[in-house]
């Protein structure tokens, strides 16, 4: 068979549901246009698309490692509440602030690093910062109470998730966390997650349903989320660093639940302005699905929307 026909089958295997459409022509030409804006961009990308429903998956280097930046603060939320269902921890644990057992010397934003000396806090109220605002002080602290990266990998690797790892703070992590910084995964793995999590396969059915309900209130909208109508929920989680941005989102859409992942790493664009490169990319990948997803919907962002952008 010609290798341009043997694709084209492929293709037609892997998304034909599009749409209920019994043709490969809308996801061959989502493919384009991502594979499009991927070639464009200067540095590395990886995207990954899911739609159950239409039983639609496209990826592009979406089996490539990529650093989490703060995204992997979801593997740190899963460890904690397998402490909780193991009846080692509760959300109304109250915690007490020692600035020197998390060793972090850069504030930024992060509310929690503004504690006093002695300072109480639910775990709840703590995974909020983690999760929410993306707060690093309580994401370290997090990752201390769940038993440390050694435990949460441990966690990981029996629940096969293979590439995602916790490597800063990790005792053996330490050339991975030179090459990917606080984590690593790939966009198919963190796309996994919101999927294990909507359907309750994570810990507990409870505790997935908790968690999710923590994702879908992420105070950075910015991003993928700004180009999804704020009526429709959404799980999320978004990871920053110089030289890579990425975000992870499951859309409850009006005509079925869509994820996507998109990471990036080495890019020549380190500026932190809404139009960085990485944060552009996401947010053009984002309102690409939405469009072609919901392809009825004539909702766009308001005029002047950008100057409220987190």
């Amino acid at each position: 068979m010609h290798p341009k026909r043997l694709r084209r089958v492929v293709l037609f295997l892997l998304v034909s549901g599009l749409a209920g459409q019994a043709t490969t022509a809308p996801a061959v030409l989502l493919k384009t246009r991502l594979e499009r804006m991927a070639a464009d961009f200067r540095g590395e990308v990886g995207i990954y698309v899911h739609h159950p429903a239409r039983g639609l998956t496209l990826s592009i280097h979406g089996d490539d490692l990529f650093p989490t930046a703060s995204m992997v603060k979801i593997p740190i939320m899963i460890g904690i509440y397998d402490r909780i269902e193991k009846g080692e921890l509760s959300l109304d644990s109250t915690l007490i602030f020692h600035r020197d057992s998390i060793h972090y010397p850069w504030k930024g934003g992060d509310a929690v690093a503004r504690f006093a000396e002695g300072e109480d806090i639910t775990l709840g109220k703590l995974l909020a910062h983690s999760i929410t605002f993306s707060d690093n002080y309580a994401s370290i602290w997090l990752q201390q109470l769940a038993g440390t990266g050694t435990a949460i990998n441990a966690w990981l690797a029996d629940h096969g998730w293979e590439q995602t790892r916790v490597n800063s703070r990790t005792p053996g992590r330490q050339s991975n966390w030179e090459e990917y910084g606080w984590g690593q995964s790939t966009p198919e793995e963190m796309a996994r997650f919101l999927l294990a999590l909507r359907r309750g396969n994570v810990v507990s059915p409870r505790a997935s349903e908790d968690m999710y309900r923590y994702l879908c209130r992420s105070y950075w909208d910015g991003e993928a989320l700004s180009q999804i109508p704020p009526w429709v929920q959404a799980a999320s989680k978004q990871g920053a660093v110089d030289e890579a941005r990425s975000e992870v989102v499951l859309v409850n859409a009006p005509h079925g639940d869509y994820v996507f992942c998109v990471m990036t790493n080495h890019q020549t664009d380190q500026s932190w302005g809404i139009d960085n490169e990485g944060f552009v990319l996401i947010r053009r990948v984002s309102r690409l699905l939405w469009q072609t997803f919901e392809p009825e919907s004539d909702w766009r962002p308001a005029p002047g929307m950008e100057a409220f952008w987190k």
